[in-house]
């Protein structure tokens, strides 16, 4: 006979918008007992995205317990004893492979019945593989994806096998295919990125933000092949790949192939039961769902961006971090027949690789405008853009700020403040966000 367990909260999904949501709820005093977090993963919520910043840095060295959530925003680390002296349950390696909401039911992948009163779904994201887009891999070996801790250990363990003269090839130009490119290149590997848009980070960056980047990772010997795909891979005697090929023809070596396409919401078994929008969950400013007893969080939700009006979905760490206390909150107000504010969420990107460090807020979009010294072989370098739309600035990007400086320019994106003209706004550069 099935096993059945019943709370009051259940969370799935132990990523980061799992950890917040837990810490939230144990800061608005949840009851021992009262609470659940299911995790397919095998350890305690962890900040996602230290993985690529820190996990594999070889200067840091960091171990897992280092980057516990929420090790971001500081407070106590919640190692597994931190779930079991509150009395949350925390059930780790385990994947939920059905959910009945109109029963209220969830049904694990070893059978168990979890029973909840108020669901939180915290599934994130799952990376994009390349048998998807048409490319098959078949079985070759050292073709790596990633998404858990045990996909980076995975790579970090042929990135050692292959310490010495390892040439690795990064599919893809986003997030995480540069900040695994940098982490390889710190580790002594001849690195390779491929990708098939006009420059590195296309969504985010303008050309000359990424011409920047793109002539610090060269002067690291990262080469960058742009506008193009890998159309396949060829093997060695071992299985092991040896090849990648692409669309003109041309082929890279390679000991290890990293793919960083990108990544979509895991919510294949809450499909036909929840209104969906954008790809992901629909939600209201509170995070609650068509189902008023669930909420969504981080990666899975579309909810109403308030500045910008409409619906967004947003991938990104900061996102799930506030949408997750925002949630709980809105539970617990409910329930005390209180209301709190609508999410008013500020967009906001950063990341962190070689030296280099950078910010954004807001919206890109509109006319912009670079401010600074943006000459890849600066020893300092720092820089920045601004996106005007309708007279306003709406978005700021600033690489090698200070914390002071990367708060004036968050303000700067969250009150939109009049430019005279473009001109004026290039010559103030960063003195127009601090003076203000």
């Amino acid at each position: 006979m099935a096993q059945e367990k019943s709370y009051k909260y259940v969370i799935v999904g132990g990523g980061v918008a799992g950890g917040y949501a837990a810490m939230e709820f144990n800061n608005q005093g949840v009851k021992p007992g009262e609470l659940a977090i299911i995790s397919k993963e095998s350890v305690p919520p962890f900040e996602r995205p230290e993985l690529t910043k820190a996990y594999i840095n070889p200067e840091t060295n960091p171990t897992l317990a280092t980057i516990y959530v929420p090790s971001a925003t500081g407070g106590e680390k919640q190692y597994a004893k931190w779930y079991k002296d509150r009395g949350i349950d925390l059930h780790v390696s385990t994947e939920i492979v059905k959910a009945d909401l109109a029963s209220k039911t969830l049904v694990s992948d070893d059978g168990t019945i979890f029973k909840y009163q108020t669901l939180l779904i915290a599934t994130g994201s799952t990376f994009i593989k390349l048998s998807e887009i048409g490319i098959q891999e078949a079985d070759i070996k050292n073709i790596y994806y990633l998404r858990e801790v045990e996909d980076l250990d995975d790579i970090a363990g042929a990135m050692e096998f292959y310490i010495q003269n390892g040439k690795s090839v990064v599919i893809g130009g986003g997030f995480l295919g540069i900040e695994l490119s940098a982490s390889l290149r710190a580790n002594n590997h001849e690195v390779t990125m491929v990708f098939p848009e006009p420059w590195l980070l296309h969504q985010l960056f303008t050309p000359e933000i990424a011409s920047f980047y793109e002539g610090y990772y060269a002067n690291k010997g990262i080469k960058i092949i742009k506008g193009t795909v890998a159309t396949g891979f060829s093997s060695n005697s071992n299985g092991d790949v040896s090849e990648v090929k692409l669309d003109d023809g041309t082929t890279l070596e390679a000991d290890m192939v990293v793919v960083a396409i990108g990544g979509k919401p895991v919510t294949s078994f809450f499909k036909g039961q929840l209104e969906e929008e954008k790809g992901g969950i629909k939600t209201d400013g509170f995070l609650k769902t068509s189902n008023p007893d669930v909420y969504a969080l981080g990666d899975v939700a579309t909810f109403p961006m308030k500045m910008y009006g409409g619906m967004r979905r947003v991938e990104h760490a900061d996102n799930a971090r506030k949408s997750a206390v925002q949630a709980v909150k809105a539970i617990k107000a409910a329930e005390e027949g209180k209301s709190i504010p609508e999410y008013d969420y500020l967009p906001y990107f950063y990341s962190r690789f070689f030296k280099l460090s950078w910010e954004f807020y807001g919206d890109n979009v509109g006319e912009s405008v670079l401010f600074g010294d943006n000459d890849p072989k600066s020893p300092k370098p720092k820089f920045g853009t601004y996106w005007v739309k309708d007279g306003k600035v709406v978005g700021v990007f600033l690489e090698g700020g200070t914390p002071e400086e990367n708060k004036a320019i968050a303000k700067i994106a969250r009150e939109q403040p009049s430019v005279e003209s473009l001109d004026v706004l290039s010559k103030e550069g960063l003195s127009f966000a601090t003076k203000l």
